[in-house]
């Protein structure tokens, strides 16, 4: 098969399974500092305080030879392909690591407003709700539900708020918002917004009756820009590929590239429906992210929380890689850091986890450090002898 720039694959690939483990980063990049984001090392950390982590699927792919990870040695023969990633674009954010990852770069970062949005956002806010919103101000998730949410329910006003990242959340209580309310307003949101240049808008629809109790549900929905021109995942569209998302994924690229795809409520729902997909992709890609890392534990600081969810992808995964078959490749990253043992609650700017793995490979090696996400687009670009601009392609390197 021909790939870009002529080289030639002789292995006839059949699927892709392109696994981001959301916040799971491996230390700062160069630039970390301009972030603030000097001492993140997310992996490194979690495992560093829960005494070790007990990982041996991943430590047999060469997880140890990326970064020292206590509990995980770094193998002498490991069976994969093994290495880190850096970001291009000036960003930490989902959207933009997910894009790179797809072969588009984003030049110009989304805009962020930590200090609140701009009146003209709020007012037309107001006009589209019919009320004033509480809040606009930068907030985990779980703080803007203690401080605001009984405010809520007495007085039946959505709540905005934003972080570090170029997000407008409303959070609102189902009872009082029912969900297809809330995603209404998002939508309408979404279009006020895109001449702000952010990101995504984010419904955190939540129960309760007090401050003590109030929960997010699994509700939660995305509406992210449009990517501004074809990734990977158009070009792949385009070619009557298969491109099937699992979680987030088709929130995340506005549904631009997706031919199929299914919600996740959680981690382990996120890799159900991804072995699940095996059986219903023939030819194509299956792009699966797993937010609990980020969503449930990075953002919360739950160090032990985080640290069992990996051991639980760990166990889940070396019952996955017997159900792939010849011609299937496996593709295990992240998209940003979100370290629980810094200062904060947002996402750190880290280099992201790089292993790679089929059934035919004979021996496993190093992969370097990529210096753009979108390496991995040019890799399965080659693959599946479509065309994308960005990344250097390791695909000669894939036996």
């Amino acid at each position: 098969m021909a790939g870009r720039d002529g080289l030639v694959t002789a292995r006839v690939w059949r699927r892709v399974v392109l696994i981001t483990l959301d916040g799971v980063g491996v230390g700062g990049q160069p630039d970390a500092a301009d972030f603030g984001d000097q001492e993140a090392s997310t992996l490194p950390h979690v495992a560093e305080r829960c005494g070790g982590l007990c990982l041996p699927t991943l430590e047999r792919l060469g997880l140890g030879r990326i970064v020292p990870v206590s509990g995980v040695p770094a193998v002498a023969a490991p069976r994969g392909l093994y290495g880190r990633m850096l970001e291009r674009a000036r960003g930490k954010d989902t959207t933009s690591g997910h894009w790179e990852l797809a072969g588009l770069v984003q030049d110009e970062p989304f805009s962020t407003y930590p200090q609140g949005f701009p009146e003209a956002v709020i007012d037309a806010f107001a006009t589209i709700a019919g009320v004033a919103p509480l809040g606009n101000i930068a907030a985990s998730g779980t703080e803007i539900l203690q401080l605001l949410g009984e405010e809520h329910l007495r007085s039946g006003r959505p709540i905005v708020y934003t972080s570090v990242d170029s997000v407008f959340q409303i959070a609102a209580h189902e009872q009082v918002l029912p969900r297809e309310s809330l995603y209404a307003l998002c939508e309408k949101m979404r279009r006020v917004l895109d001449p702000y240049h952010v990101g995504r808008v984010i419904a955190r629809p939540f129960v309760g009756t007090a401050a003590g109790n109030f929960e997010r549900t699994a509700g939660r929905r995305d509406f992210a820009m449009p990517p501004p021109a074809d990734t990977l995942l158009d070009r792949m569209e385009q070619q009557g590929l298969t491109v099937y998302g699992v979680g987030k994924i088709r929130d995340i690229f506005a549904g631009k590239g997706i031919t199929r795809s299914v919600k996740s409520s959680s981690n382990s729902d996120g890799m159900a429906k991804t072995r699940k997909a095996l059986g219903e992709v023939d030819r194509g890609l299956i792009f699966t992210n797993l937010v609990d890392f980020d969503m449930l534990y990075g953002h919360r600081l739950d160090v032990r929380g985080f640290g069992r969810a990996l051991e639980e992808f760990d166990a889940w995964l070396a019952g996955f890689l017997p159900a792939l078959e010849p011609g299937d490749l496996l593709v295990i990253t992240a998209d940003h850091g979100c370290d629980p043992t810094t200062p904060g609650t947002d996402h750190t700017r880290e280099s992201v986890p790089l292993l790679v793995w089929h059934s035919g490979l004979k021996r496993g090696g190093s992969l370097g450090i990529r210096r753009s996400f979108a390496d991995v687009a040019a890799t399965l670009a080659d693959m599946f002898g479509v065309r994308v601009e960005t990344g250097s392609s390791f695909a000669d390197q894939l036996g």
